[in-house]
């Protein structure tokens, strides 16, 4: 996503600064965590994607990373994350 996007995400959700939203276009951020998928052989290309995650972060420093397997959506719900603080 683009800055512009995520400005308008962010304004839409009303959530001011309790939350730093960023975006990863080159996917740097996400190689470097290890949680790239290359979808590049999908039927469709999608070429090299990020893997689906939720992230707690506090201070630069990773407290904790919920990485979902195969496309679910099953353990970085806003409700897992919370029960995670």
């Amino acid at each position: 996503m683009d800055a512009f996007v995520l400005k308008a995400w962010k304004a839409d959700l009303k959530i001011g600064d309790q939350v730093l939203i960023l975006s990863d276009g080159n996917g740097d951020f996400t190689k470097a965590i290890g949680c790239e998928l290359d979808l590049s052989n999908n039927a469709i290309g999608l070429g090299v994607r990020s893997r689906r995650y939720a992230m707690l972060v506090e201070d630069g420093v990773v407290k904790v990373l919920k990485l979902e397997e195969g496309g679910a959506f099953t353990s970085n719900s806003a409700q897992d994350m919370l029960a995670a603080l």
